[in-house]
């Protein structure tokens, strides 16, 4: 059996009939793991819409016919409440949301302080964490809804193993010492406790938390950003990157069993099937006082946007 970037090569998610059924895929731009997310999501018949930072238009018709693309910035509250307020007023339901977005910068850990967002937060939990979580509430009323009307409605987080470099205790503290390995490994085991706290407070809800094994995408790039020598390297090298780990479509295959698989428990899923994330995670106290906090931070927000 054949396997890269570590996972079985395999593992697929089974066809579904989603005719009727609206999702959001953030962070679809060409090449990517969303991209390939969400022209699986359209092929099988559901109503998509995606996000990229700029050219959503554009990437959205090289997905499929009858694809929606919306500009989103994760970094700036105004932008993601103004894509939220425009699907609100656009769609009537939404059953699945896929937080797919995110950066993961400074790949050679050169950063001795931590990178800031004009708002004052570190970029990685800026991006990963606090705005996929002030999307992620503001679409919450109309998750919920959907998901009485029809019985249920997912919210899907695309996270990384790397979530086992974080640490509870830096959830509420600053990183120390920093390391931007470790602060992209905190926004993810963020992730995976709203998750987790979505399942449980909820009723008819379901939340994932999908890791999708070492894809060959363009993260990287952004990651790399001002090393000419590497990413030079890299380029040279992209035929060998290619063949070591997944294609996006490979990579995307967790996200969409997870999006649309029938009767699916909530949880850490990899390759198509429920696995143990990091201990961290299972701290109920921890999700529940993130949760809260999190949620106070997003509803002061609304009031200015």
């Amino acid at each position: 059996m054949t396997k890269r970037g570590g996972r079985d090569r395999s593992a697929r998610a089974e066809p579904v009939d989603l005719s009727g059924r609206s999702v959001i895929v953030t962070g679809a731009s060409p090449g990517s793991l969303g991209f390939a997310t969400a022209r699986v999501l359209a092929t099988w018949g559901a109503n998509v819409v995606i996000s990229t930072r700029a050219k959503a238009e554009d990437a959205a018709r090289e997905i499929a016919p009858g694809v929606r693309g919306r500009t989103l910035d994760l970094t700036d509250a105004s932008s993601v409440a103004a894509f939220a307020r425009w699907y609100r007023g656009e769609h009537e339901r939404l059953d699945v949301l896929v937080n797919n977005a995110g950066v993961h910068l400074d790949l050679r850990s050169t950063w001795t302080e931590p990178h800031l967002t004009p708002d004052g937060y570190e970029i990685h939990w800026r991006t990963n964490y606090l705005g996929t979580l002030q999307l992620t509430h503001l679409l919450l009323p109309l998750l919920t809804a959907t998901a009485r009307q029809q019985g249920e409605a997912r919210v899907v987080n695309v996270v990384s193993k790397l979530h086992v470099r974080g640490r509870n205790e830096f959830l509420f503290a600053p990183l120390e010492p920093y390391n931007s390995w470790n602060a992209y490994g905190q926004s993810k085991l963020a992730l995976i406790h709203a998750s987790n706290e979505i399942a449980r407070r909820y009723e008819d809800m379901r939340a994932y938390s999908v890791h999708p094994g070492s894809v060959y995408s363009h993260i990287a790039d952004k990651g790399l950003d001002g090393h000419r020598v590497l990413a030079a390297a890299r380029k040279a090298l992209a035929p060998i990157e290619r063949r070591m780990l997944l294609s996006p479509e490979q990579g995307a295959q967790t996200t969409v069993h997870c999006a649309t698989a029938p009767v699916l428990e909530s949880g850490y899923y990899r390759a198509c099937e429920l696995a143990p994330a990091s201990g961290e995670t299972h701290d109920r106290d921890v999700s529940r006082r993130l949760w809260d906090e999190t949620e106070q931070w997003a509803t002061g927000l609304m009031g200015g946007y």
